[in-house]
Order: C-alpha cells, then structure tokens, then sequence
C-alpha cells in the first residue's frame, strides 16, 4: 500500500520512519510512504503557502493554490484510480481500530496535513474524501495524527511485529466545532468563490455566519457536542433557534 503525504514539515516524519519496529513496514515498502513538501508547490520567491483569512481575525489560512498543484501532482504520480485523500482535523471522525483495520487492508491514501488556522475549504470541499481526529483537542498540524495513522497501520502488517499475534492483544474553546475558512484568491481558477458574507466588512454579519455554520457542523457530526453545550448553558436563544431550522 501506498501513502502519500502533503506537508510542509516532511523532516518530522524521517525518525519515525526509520525507528521502532514498524520501521520494518516503511523500510521494505508494505507501506510506502511518499512525502511531498508543499512549500515546492508555492508560486513566489518566499515559498509562501499561508495567508491571511478573508472576514477578519487572527491566524492564517493555507493558500488553496499550492495544495491543488501539489494534489495533482500526487494523483499523476500514483497513475491509478482516485485514492482516497485524507484530512486530519477536530472536525472528523475519531480513529479508531476499527477504522485502523479498514486502511491496512486498502491501497493506501494521499495524507494531507494542515496547520495554522487550517486549510482553503474549497480544497477540502473539491478533494476530501475522509476527515479523521486524534479526538476533542487541537494539535499545531495534521503531522502527528498521520504519524500516529501510519504507525498503527504498519504494526498491522505481517511479519512487522516480532509476535504476530501482538497486535491482536492490544487494548475545543466553547466546546463546538470549527467554521469553514477561506483565503486568496477569492475566486479559485474554476468558479469557486469564497462566501459574500466573509468579504462584506459587516463584523456582525460575519459573527453571525460563523456562529451558524459552527453550529450546523457540529450538529452533523458530533451532536453530543450540541448536547453538553446545551447542558451547560453555553448556547444562547439565537442558537437554539437556528438548530431548530435545521
């Protein structure tokens, strides 16, 4: 099976690789892993893959451009059928070894790790086909949860673990999902825009939006979120009234 991952820290991943006993998966390629810097996918001089978040607000967002070139690259080089693409977010599922089991018995899939504030969700909105969490708290980027992925797959192929039967044996601020963000450009090359809302200067309009689609996403997948904040008064009349829409 083949991993390939979209970073912009490819170092962090070289000790894992080459140390432990899973090292016995990467170094005779039962799972190959492929890394692919993102910083040589930038257009500028500065190699610059971030920017500022349309709408206002601290952080910065990872450019939309960079990851689409840096995608395609990846899929021409795999020459095969789309695979899947992974995205280590709060927002998604828990992984678990259920789900550990289901990727070791697979092709693979392309691993993308994102930081800052987080990625262009055009990117993710064109590519994503899984969103998968270490659990409720954040991380500095998506490298650790794929290097924790990696590890678990690996120790799951045959001949990897000294006793093969050993791995048989084995055992958010207001409490609510993340907003969608957007940065540069504000229309992609194919039409994708960034939402009116974010780019109308209205702070409370904007306030609003994030408030709702926090909402909405964390109703959708984790409405036990919804239930503890409700639990704890933490959501006011106006919430409640937009969950009741939805």
């Amino acid at each position: 099976m083949r991993f390939d991952v979209l970073t912009i820290f490819p170092e962090l991943f070289a000790p894992h690789l080459t140390h432990g006993v899973t090292r016995r998966a990467f170094e005779s390629r039962q799972v190959d892993v492929r890394l692919w810097p993102l910083r040589d996918f930038a257009e500028d001089n500065y190699r610059r893959v971030d920017d500022r978040t349309y709408g206002g607000g601290p952080g910065m967002v990872m450019l939309a451009e960079p990851l689409e070139k840096a995608l395609a690259a990846v899929k021409a080089d795999r020459g095969e059928g789309a695979p899947a693409v992974i995205h280590f977010t709060p927002t998604g599922a828990r992984i678990d070894q259920g789900r550990v089991q289901e990727l070791a018995a697979g092709p693979g899939a392309i691993l993308l790790c994102g930081r800052y504030e987080g990625i262009d969700q055009r990117v993710l909105d064109r590519h994503v086909t899984l969103e998968l969490s270490l659990g409720d708290f954040v991380l500095s980027g998506g490298e650790l949860p794929a290097i924790t992925l990696l590890d678990a797959i690996a120790r799951l192929q045959e001949g990897v673990l000294g006793d093969a039967k050993s791995h048989q044996q084995d055992s958010f601020s207001d409490g609510l999902l993340d907003c969608p963000h957007y940065s540069r450009p504000e229309v992609l090359p194919d039409g994708r825009e960034v939402p009116p809302v974010l780019l109308s200067g209205h702070h409370a309009d904007i306030r609003r939006w994030r408030r709702e689609q926090s909402l909405a996403l964390t109703s959708a997948r984790r409405p036990d979120l919804i239930a503890a904040a409700r639990a704890a008064g933490r959501l006011s009349k106006a919430d409640e009234a937009f969950l009741a829409k939805l």
